[in-house]
C-alpha cells in the first residue's frame, strides 16, 4: 500500500500517508467537501425536526 495522496511508501506514524504533510492535505480535502458520493439532492431547506410555522389566520376546513 502506497500514501494515497503522492504515492510514496507509508510512515508508520502517520499510516495510511507517508508524512504529516500528506494527512493534512487529505483532512484539508475532506473539509473542503472535495470528497462527495454522488447522489440525488436533498431538496429544499425544510427539516422535519422544525416544521413551517402555521399561519393562525388560516382555516384548516
Amino acid at each position: 500500500m502506497s500514501c494515497p495522496i503522492c504515492g510514496k511508501p507509508p510512515a508508520e506514524e502517520y499510516r495510511p500517508f507517508c508524512s504529516r504533510r500528506c494527512a493534512d492535505l487529505d483532512l484539508a480535502r475532506w473539509l473542503r467537501g472535495d470528497y462527495r458520493i454522488p447522489g440525488e439532492p436533498a431538496g429544499g431547506t425544510h427539516d422535519a425536526a422544525f416544521p413551517e410555522p402555521r399561519d393562525p389566520d388560516e382555516d384548516d376546513r
